[in-house]
């Protein structure tokens, strides 16, 4: 039987970024497309797993799907927290995370599509979506945080819909080993015996 290798450490910059002002315009949903977008309240942690390794798999997204469900539950299910997911064509399609912090800040913590609706002109949208969910709570600011593993649009359409860079910083990320994902895929479903 062959031994399972430890997934090498990965370098990333990581920028932070900031918007002290509501985005002027929003960008329409694209045409033909039959997209919802609905407020998780008291998500499963289950389904939450699956939108964050979904959506993040590819950018290594590792922090939350390493947390066990007391630790996991405290964050997703804080009335500080508010996520919203996004269906197309009654599917799941990818979800944003607001975390509303101290000093009159709203953090956009996770924001995402999954592979199947990328390039369709959903990201710009869903972003003013966020955005938009963001300011409704009247911030001082809205900060967001990005890093050279994320998808090479990010920084970019962050940037485009008014967010600025403050500061930046190194960082490593250690990948989900094989047997993190194994774990992970074969915990117990909520109600099962």
């Amino acid at each position: 039987m062959a031994k399972s290798t430890k997934p090498k450490s990965l370098k990333a910059t990581v920028t932070h970024l900031q918007m002290t002002r509501r985005p002027r315009a929003s960008t329409p949903l694209p045409v033909n497309l039959h997209a919802t977008l609905i407020r998780a309240t008291d998500i499963p942690l289950h389904f939450y797993r699956y939108l964050q390794w979904q959506v993040g798999q590819e950018w290594h997204w590792v922090d939350r799907l390493r947390l066990s469900d007391a630790q996991l539950a405290e964050i997703v299910h804080a009335k500080t927290t508010r996520i919203f997911v996004l269906s197309v064509d009654g599917a799941p399609a990818g979800f944003f995370e607001l975390s509303d912090l101290e000093d009159s800040t709203v953090e956009l913590s996770y924001f995402g599509l999954m592979d199947h609706v990328r390039r369709r002109g959903l990201g710009q949208w869903m972003l003013g979506q966020a955005l938009s969910t963001a300011w409704s709570s009247t911030p001082a600011r809205v900060i967001v945080s990005t890093n050279t593993l994320d998808h090479s649009a990010a920084l970019p359409l962050y940037q485009k819909m008014g967010f600025e860079p403050v500061s930046q910083n190194g960082a490593i990320i250690r990948p989900l080993s094989d047997t993190e994902i194994l774990t992970m895929v074969k915990a117990p479903s909520p109600g099962a015996d």
